[in-house]
């Protein structure tokens, strides 16, 4: 049956879009506007599976619609029934996964066809065409309506923020409310290749690394609770006084003590994780775990710097469309979620009320290098874009140092944590394996 997308009006004046089966453009039409939609236009499209999907935000009251439309168009009069084949492949239909390439791909067109000098509506239209997932197209359908009736994109894009990063949702507001939404898009695409760099990275490093530690722990346990229990039974049933290692037994007394009362590090894992998510979710935890974000080990300086990095993007590109810096700092701290950072922001653009330097509140802080304040008191002494530029340019260089150095340190400690269990691992259960094999338990046994 071919499937249409149409465009239509309610009676209140808002424009509402889908995609529904029917016989004929002409069957369509009829049943839009006994549902009383007023059609604006009626497109044959490709069919395609019927996919479960989120209510879309730019429509009013289309379900009940759609299911009427749907309905009247699969049986006809009444009489027709879907076979047990269609309901079965209806239940099992799922919603394409959204990935971080194919947001990607869609910013790299949508910027190409925005600095080629298309409208948002134009360009969103043009790459709705050329879009293959089908839930992507659907959500960028979703925006073309918000565009169309005069919403900003982000508006609409914050309502699928579980699909795109909330970062990336900041960067495009920036832009919007800045007017350089065609600069921030390249920003984010930039964002987006390198947080997808980083995190293959890291994957790389950290889950062989993981699958070692899980497979020694597995080992360990089991090695504990069958292997070392052979092993004195072999011992008694020759009537060796040899004993097993005090770790081997020791280890063993406390597997046997957490399986009997399981409940109880159950409960207390589940207080604890309880207590921490409580706190971090109040006013005073958030902040404090915000902090501990850049104060943390190895990641620390790294989270930061890319913080404050993607920060000073923002303000130039509000700087260059003439914005004045204190409007400049409002428009920009949009793009930041960590609450340290955003306080320095809102202290910074207060001293600009009160008259005092605006660059103070980055270096109290103890976060920003003196090299990156220094550099911000030349700009404001000179010329404030240049030095902007050249700030960008050396902290793109101090986060690459920064990743090389993760990425040297991190194997180094995740060797470690997975050395000390292996070694453990050897002295409580490969010990009393060998000594098994070497026969010494024999000549206690036999009273030499």
């Amino acid at each position: 049956m071919p499937l249409y997308f149409y465009k239509a009006v309610t009676k209140n004046g808002k424009v509402v879009k889908n995609k529904v089966e029917d016989m004929s453009r002409i069957s369509l039409l009829k049943k839009l506007k006994r549902n009383g939609l007023i059609p604006i236009s009626v497109m044959q499209t490709a069919k395609r599976k019927n996919t479960a999907r989120r209510p879309k935000k730019n429509t009013s009251g289309m379900t009940e619609i759609v299911k009427n439309a749907n309905i009247n168009a699969r049986l006809g009069n009444g009489t027709a029934k879907l076979t047990l084949k269609e309901r079965v492949y209806g239940k099992l239909a799922l919603t394409e996964k959204v990935t971080i390439r194919d947001i990607i791909i869609f910013t790299q067109n949508f910027y190409l066809l925005k600095k080629a000098n298309f409208n948002n509506i134009h360009a969103l239209s043009t790459v709705i065409e050329n879009t293959e997932n089908l839930t992507l197209k659907e959500i960028l359908e979703d925006v073309l309506a918000g565009v169309e009736a005069g919403e900003s994109i982000y508006a609409t894009l914050e309502y699928y923020e579980g699909i795109f990063p909330s970062i990336y949702i900041s960067m495009i507001k920036s832009g919007e409310l800045s007017g350089s939404l065609t600069e921030t898009l390249y920003q984010a695409i930039e964002y987006l290749e390198d947080t997808a760099a980083l995190n293959k990275k890291l994957r790389g490093i950290l889950i062989p690394n993981i699958v070692q530690f899980v497979g020694i722990l597995v080992l360990l346990v089991l090695g504990t609770l069958f292997a070392i229990p052979m092993i004195q039974g072999v011992y008694e049933s020759v009537g060796s006084t040899k004993q097993l290692p005090a770790i081997s037994l020791w280890f063993q007394g406390v597997l046997e003590t957490i399986i009997h009362f399981w409940y109880v590090p159950v409960i207390l894992i589940a207080v604890i994780v309880g207590v921490i998510i409580f706190y971090i979710n109040t006013e005073h935890g958030k902040y404090q775990f915000n902090y501990f974000k850049y104060k943390m080990p190895i990641f620390g300086k790294l989270i930061y710097a890319i913080d404050f990095s993607r920060f000073m993007q923002a303000v130039l590109l509000n700087v260059k469309s003439g914005i004045r810096i204190q409007d400049a700092l409002e428009v920009s701290k949009n793009v930041v979620h960590n609450l340290v950072l955003l306080s320095i922001i809102e202290t910074s653009a207060n001293n600009i009320l009160m008259g005092k330097s605006w660059i103070e509140p980055f270096e109290k802080s103890g976060l920003s290098s003196s090299m990156i304040t220094e550099m911000l008191r030349i700009g404001m002494q000179t010329d404030l874009t240049l030095m902007l530029e050249k700030l960008l340019e050396y902290m793109k260089i101090d986060i690459d140092a920064l990743m090389s150095k993760i990425m040297k340190v991190l194997p180094e400690v995740v060797y470690l944590i997975v050395g000390i269990f292996l070694i453990f691992f050897v002295v409580v259960v490969l010990v009393p394996i060998i000594q098994v094999y070497m026969g010494d338990f024999l000549f206690s046994a036999g009273g030499f």
